[in-house]
């Protein structure tokens, strides 16, 4: 894995670390007749377990944003981090990170690839298209997590202990678990650090029809994935966690996508 000093030090890929999620439906949610671990919030209120949901086509990053990327993003704009955020080594997913952190450094991101002569011709093609890089919505996380055959952890239905890193002492560098099984040749979809995403929390894991959230009031932003700290419970791909928007901890990160929302 290399990563492009010259280029806000994203993957040296063809587009810059961004995978293509394609169009169609997946099963969103647990099944608890399959699922023994799933807790309530996951199983959707009119099935009682999982529904299927239908997406457009989306980007998703392979990796989980690094040190490296968030402080080139922190140094050119005198962005306030936490200091122990940038403390870390440069290949770790960045954490100490709140909602708001990762959202302002999502819209840096995108300003620098529409600008740069260093945006690979696809990956340009596609923000000039009407899409922009942004933080995956919770469905958008869990069909990249899972794919379409609603599987309870990225890479089958059993935990492995090889493919992610829970229940251990730190956060790992990013891509450290290899996942050949793995959807979309995504990494560290379980495990590392909780991700933030650009959806508010509701007690059922996806609404169509709801209204949306007073952000006025305390509103919680969905987290997901698990962390270091967990157990495997906490790491299956259905599993939903919810945080302030300020707050900032240790095993609280981001990855971004890249949509048309």
């Amino acid at each position: 894995m290399v990563f492009r000093a010259d280029a806000w030090f994203l993957p040296a890929e063809a587009l810059l670390g961004f995978v293509e999620v394609p169009a169609g439906p997946f099963f969103m949610g647990s099944d608890p007749t399959r699922d023994r671990l799933a807790f309530d919030n996951e199983n959707w209120v009119e099935t009682g377990g999982q529904a299927a949901v239908n997406l457009p086509a989306f980007h998703i990053g392979r990796y989980e944003v690094t040190v490296a990327q968030f402080r080139a993003f922190a140094e050119e704009t005198r962005h306030r981090a936490d200091p122990s955020s940038l403390a870390a080594p440069a290949d770790h997913p960045v954490a100490n990170v709140s909602w708001t952190d990762a959202v302002s450094y999502a819209r840096w991101l995108d300003e620098r690839l529409r600008e740069s002569a260093l945006t690979p011709p696809e990956l340009r093609s596609l923000l000039e298209d009407g899409a922009r890089v942004t933080l995956p919505t919770e469905a958008e996380w869990e069909k990249a997590a899972r794919g379409v055959r609603g599987r309870v952890y990225p890479w089958g239905d059993e935990p492995r202990r090889d493919r992610a890193n829970y229940t251990s002492a730190g956060a790992w560098p990013v891509g450290s678990a290899l996942c050949p099984e793995c959807s979309y040749g995504l990494l560290d979809m379980a495990g590392n650090v909780w991700e933030w995403t650009l959806t508010p929390f509701r007690a059922g894991p996806y609404d169509p029809g709801a209204a949306p959230p007073d952000l006025r009031d305390d509103a919680l932003w969905v987290m997901r994935g698990g962390s270091f700290v967990d157990p495997e419970r906490n790491v299956r791909a259905a599993v939903r966690g919810g945080a302030d928007p300020g707050v900032r901890r240790p095993f609280i990160g981001f990855r971004l996508g890249i949509s048309r929302r």
